[in-house]
């Protein structure tokens, strides 16, 4: 009997995994892959695991930071578009974000695709993605696993997920002092819905409102499903010089939870946080989602980030320097609030 693969017969495929489609995805997504490596990746492409060198960062930082991610049901809006690549950008710049507030700079980023009936193109066009996103961060895509699963995954979804690798730096750790009462809250303004509350969006939009993805919104300005894809805004470009800045005294991603459960991660016990909702202006994607679901404001601050993708606890007194150089560098900031005496809670007032 021959042993040759060009033999094979068709029992696997015909259970639903068809091994050459995701040889060809693996094929395709080269370049992209091989475009975000540096000097420090070793051995060769498609190797069973990821090498580096950490010698070629040196100076970067002493301390590894390990995130992992998805972007949650945003990849069903990705399908209902047919358009694959954002969604890849946004798990990357989560993951860069989640780092950020922990003062380390990317190094590593794996990823992992699944989906019930693998689509090379599909996968390429998601894997360029995260690509695009970690050459933007100087973050080297290391190693991915594509996963084909029938009868987990209903006909046409797909999920992803993603690991990065970080250094910070022992020394910036030290010098950075604690929160405390009196800290002002610098907002910088998200470029849209992130990658949280995707499932109440997509309730409120296409179940209860009756919009499809084509459907152009005045409110908005683009369609439903422009709107929706819009990419996840990476910090790390705007803030890694600050770092080391012990003028920061902290930094929250707001992801899910919202502006309630993400500040609250950064305050010591008896400090609180004061937002005032006035301070700046809610884009009108969250105007439109409360009015449409009649979301109290209560909910619509926990669930999405309304606007403000990340928050900085500063020293009072250089909060209008801070919020100008970073408004400067191209994000829009508004100061938000500020950390209060008290129980460890945050207010949206």
């Amino acid at each position: 009997m021959s042993d040759k693969r060009d033999d094979a017969g068709t029992a696997y495929r015909d259970a639903g995994v068809d091994i050459d489609a995701g040889q060809k995805a693996v094929t395709l997504m080269h370049d992209a892959v091989r475009s975000t490596w540096d000097a420090g990746v070793l051995g060769q492409y498609g190797a069973f695991a990821g090498l580096y060198a950490q010698s070629a960062r040196e100076g970067m930082g002493d301390i590894l930071a390990v995130t992992i991610d998805g972007v949650g049901t945003k990849v069903k809006v990705g399908v209902m578009c047919g358009r694959y690549d954002t969604v890849g950008q946004d798990l990357v710049n989560h993951c860069v974000n989640d780092l950020l507030v922990q003062r380390a700079r990317p190094l590593l980023f794996a990823d992992y695709f699944a989906c019930s009936k693998i689509d090379p193109e599909m996968v390429a066009a998601v894997v360029s993605g995260m690509a695009e996103a970690c050459r933007a961060a100087n973050c080297s895509l290391i190693a991915g696993e594509t996963a084909e699963m029938p009868g987990v995954y209903a006909p046409g979804e797909i999920d992803i997920a993603g690991c990065m690798i970080g250094l910070a730096k022992g020394e910036e750790l030290e010098c950075a002092e604690p929160v405390a009462p009196g800290d002002a809250l610098i907002g910088l303004e998200s470029s849209g819905l992130h990658t949280n509350g995707y499932s109440l969006a997509r309730k409120i939009l296409f179940e209860t409102a009756g919009y499809g993805v084509d459907t152009r919104v005045a409110e908005l300005g683009c369609t439903v499903g422009e709107e929706l894809l819009k990419i996840h805004r990476p910090y790390f470009p705007l803030l890694h010089t600050f770092l080391g800045d012990p003028r920061v005294h902290g930094l929250a991603h707001l992801t899910g939870g919202g502006f309630y459960d993400n500040v609250a991660r950064i305050l010591p016990e008896e400090c609180g946080a004061r937002i005032e909702r006035g301070s700046w202006s809610v884009p009108p994607v969250f105007r439109l989602l409360q009015a449409i679901g009649k979301l109290p404001d209560s909910e619509a601050y926990r669930v999405f980030n309304m606007g403000i993708g990340m928050v900085l606890a500063v020293d009072p007194g250089c909060v209008d320097d801070m919020a100008a150089l970073v408004t400067r560098l191209g994000c829009p900031t508004h100061v938000i609030g500020e950390v209060t005496e008290g129980e460890s809670q945050v207010t949206v007032e």
